[in-house]
């Protein structure tokens, strides 16, 4: 069963990339955010009006907060993936460059947090994004007209996910799954609607496969992807689900090559591979945890703040954001 569930959530997660891929084949970015978070907010809300003792004791501070979190670590992040997608980066690459968010996080956590980095995590970080320069690059090369300053696109997305980490990170008030991942998504519906509007592209396409593509990015992506990974995450631990969650860009460069004809060539195969050692590497047993000042060894070793919280164990996308109670930030879905 837990091989079953295993394999489920990697292709539910891994599905929103390959979603995103449908959507833009036919739609802007934009219409297909909207479309995917307008009906996704309503049907929160409406949850959030039975279950209201979630929201009970939350200050206007609070969903502020999470309102932002919000905008950094689902609206921006799935815009710079979708608009990377529609701009020819492949599928495969963009999960890959957006995949190293937690290894950045994790070497961050240092200079931002005071938190110890082992030689260790650097030597992880630096494997894993000299894995995202030669997938990048072979994508590029294989990529025909696309704009190099494309490939900067899901870099900038990466880059917001761990903005919103740290954001969290520093939060001092516990709030629910149900709660964040609502605030996040109306908040996402709201920014898209008025981007579509602004921009008249809120119009959908007459083409059923757009339906198709949001249906599939919903029922998968979000409620598949996420409902599996807190059933995951309460059976076996944030490590289990960090582990799985770097098998995201190798899936996605296949089922991308299988589906759309994306390069996967051995330069890939290779970049991939140092990207697996990357995590293999930071998420080996035993090592030194050390701390410094404001710091303290939690569980499994890791470095967690005064609260015990755990900031830097972050998931990437591309799920709608869930942060749990122990303030775990994921990334977005794409």
């Amino acid at each position: 069963m837990k091989i079953l569930l295993s394999v489920a959530f990697v292709l539910c997660w891994s599905s929103g990339f390959i979603g995103a891929k449908l959507g833009v084949g036919g739609a802007s970015a934009i219409t297909v955010l909207m479309w995917r978070f307008l009906p996704l907010a309503v049907v929160l809300l409406a949850v959030a009006l039975v279950r209201r003792p979630a929201w009970w004791g939350l200050t206007a501070r609070d969903v502020t907060r999470q309102a932002v979190i919000g905008v950094l670590s689902q609206s921006g992040y799935l815009l710079s993936v979708y608009y990377a997608i529609q701009l020819g980066v492949s599928s495969g690459t963009t999960a890959l460059i957006d995949g190293v968010q937690p290894l950045v996080a994790g070497a961050l956590a240092g200079p931002l947090l005071g938190q110890y980095v082992s030689g260790r995590q650097w030597i992880g970080l630096c494997l894993g994004l000299s894995g995202v320069a030669v997938v990048t690059l072979a994508d590029a090369a294989a990529g025909g007209d696309v704009a190099r300053w494309a490939y900067a696109v899901p870099l900038l997305g990466m880059l917001a996910l761990v903005a919103a980490t740290f954001l969290e990170s520093r939060s001092r008030s516990r709030v629910a799954p149900s709660v964040s991942l609502t605030v996040h998504c109306a908040t996402s519906a709201v920014l898209f609607s008025l981007l579509a509007l602004a921009t008249g592209a809120a119009a959908p396409p007459a083409d059923s496969g757009f339906w198709v593509a949001v249906a599939w990015l919903v029922g998968l992506s979000t409620f598949g992807g996420y409902g599996l990974y807190w059933l995951i995450l309460e059976r076996s631990g944030v490590t289990e689900v960090n582990t799985l969650m770097f098998l995201m860009a190798p899936v996605t460069a296949v089922w991308g090559a299988l589906a759309f004809g994306e390069p996967f060539g051995v330069r890939t195969a290779l970049g991939l591979a140092l990207c697996l050692a990357a995590v293999v590497i930071v998420h080996r047993p035993g090592g030194r945890s050390g701390t410094r000042s404001g710091t303290r060894s939690g569980r499994e070793g890791k470095p967690v703040d005064r609260d015990g919280r755990d900031p830097v164990a972050c998931v990437p996308c591309p799920a709608p954001s869930p942060t749990d109670s122990n303030h775990r930030l994921s990334g977005g879905c794409s």
